[in-house]
């Protein structure tokens, strides 16, 4: 997706600067809140699919930012992963992933981050994502650059996927589906330096930004885990699209990212896996 020219087609009249301070002090919130009740969650309840939980401190993280957001931008609707979609206003959207790594959280495994990304009619424009225990916060928008806290940042430059460190993730339905993302982490792991497995999807991004992993690709994902990151990719100089093929679509669930010099290798790879039999692993 060539996300500039679908921006400048669609003549949107807003401050971007001010929009992005905003997503900037939305994510620093979820920074506060994620810090404050580091090891001390209070409750953890499951949604009903397994590893997919919810705790006390997403709640009061969304909560806060909900309520910040529509007091400084009330004509701006609101989806949120814990709390759906409200304020319908019109088509520019706040996309908000209170904690992404829940799991990882609950355990005191400190990957995790808060998310907020600005999309109008499926195209992002902003994002912000704090990573708490780093002390770090990514930032990008359209037509402005990417940045980690006030450095510039830009994606890495390797040509071969020999040469890369990748990483992924493994939706909620893994243990349903035969397209579980199984077999590609291991065809990729014998392609390359090695695949990590962070856990959250939108620092998985927000690293491929600064070129701290060379690739990113996952599946079963919600708009909520990539708009904030896609923005921040593609303006540190990195690719953003669909997989094994097609322009990113951000509620396809699918996303892959890595510098252009990749890309073809990259998809060639994937478009090449075969699931594994299920009845292996159940």
């Amino acid at each position: 997706m060539n996300i500039k020219e679908n921006f400048y087609s669609l003549e949107l009249n807003i401050d971007l600067d001010e929009l992005t301070e905003i997503a900037k002090d939305s994510a620093l919130i979820g920074k506060e809140i994620l810090n404050k009740n580091y090891q001390k969650i209070q409750n953890i309840t499951s949604k009903g699919r397994e590893g997919d939980l919810v705790t006390n401190v997403d709640l009061e993280v969304e909560k806060e930012i909900k309520k910040y957001l529509i007091s400084k931008t009330p004509n701006i609707s609101i989806l949120a992963e814990e709390t759906g979609k409200s304020n319908y206003a019109n088509d520019l959207i706040w996309c908000i992933d209170p904690l992404d790594g829940t799991t990882n959280y609950s355990h005191g495994f400190p990957f995790f981050g808060t998310s907020i990304g600005l999309v109008y009619k499926n195209i992002p424009i902003i994002g912000a994502i704090s990573v708490p225990y780093l002390n770090e916060l990514y930032w990008g928008c359209i037509t402005k650059g990417s940045y980690c806290n006030d450095k510039k940042i830009s994606v890495s430059n390797p040509d071969k996927l020999s040469e890369s460190l990748l990483v992924t993730g493994f939706a909620y339905d893994r243990f349903e589906v035969i397209d579980n993302n199984y077999a590609e982490f291991c065809w990729l792991t014998h392609k390359t330096r090695g695949v990590r497995r962070g856990g959250a999807a939108a620092v998985d991004l927000a690293f491929v930004a600064a070129g701290k992993i060379d690739g990113f690709w996952e599946r079963g994902l919600q708009i909520w885990d990539i708009a904030a990151g896609a923005i921040i990719v593609y303006e540190a100089g990195g690719i953003v699209s669909n997989y094994p093929s097609g322009q990113l679509n951000l509620n396809s669930g699918r996303i892959l990212a890595c510098n252009s010099n990749l890309e073809k290798e990259f998809k060639s790879e994937l478009s090449k896996v075969i699931p594994f039999n299920k009845d292996l692993y159940t």
